[in-house]
């Protein structure tokens, strides 16, 4: 195998084999670019949100309207990430539901919500900022497939 290659291929972290546009419950944790505390800070053990931090908030209210196929659950937005639980159903009526990106995830699933979330995120931080295609997200992100109650 080529050097750069080896030197620059990830391991995928999803679960192999499974289909994450099958309906089910899913935890996640997304982090900031190189960990920088953009959305706040934690004073006296309670997290303080920033403009950013908001924005985070504001994006996840919203995603319902726009991916039919999700339901919102717990979230919660820290300094430099976000956890958060969201149920993929089949109501696959409206929005596509797809990534923004033409190799990106498929329609419909986990991996797509995230992907659009991020970029909403992203393009209004960065309109904010007047820091056009600055990362605003680490590649990737921490998934775990709820199976149980």
């Amino acid at each position: 195998m080529n050097h750069k290659v080896e030197k620059h291929h990830r391991r995928s972290i999803r679960l192999n084999g499974y289909d994450y546009t099958r309906e089910g419950m899913y935890f996640f944790t997304i982090c900031t670019y190189d960990r920088q505390f953009l959305f706040g800070n934690v004073v006296n053990g309670k997290m303080e949100s920033n403009e950013l931090g908001h924005i985070v908030a504001e994006e996840w209210r919203k995603s319902t309207d726009i991916r039919l196929e999700i339901e919102l659950d717990m979230f919660i937005v820290m300094p430099n990430h976000l956890h958060g639980i969201v149920m993929v159903t089949d109501r696959h009526v409206g929005a596509t539901g797809g990534s923004p990106f033409p190799s990106g995830p498929s329609k419909h699933s986990l991996g797509a919500f995230i992907a659009g979330f991020k970029s909403a995120i992203t393009t209004r931080i960065n309109k904010i900022r007047g820091t056009p295609e600055v990362p605003i997200w680490q590649r990737n992100y921490y998934e775990h497939v709820i199976r149980d109650e």
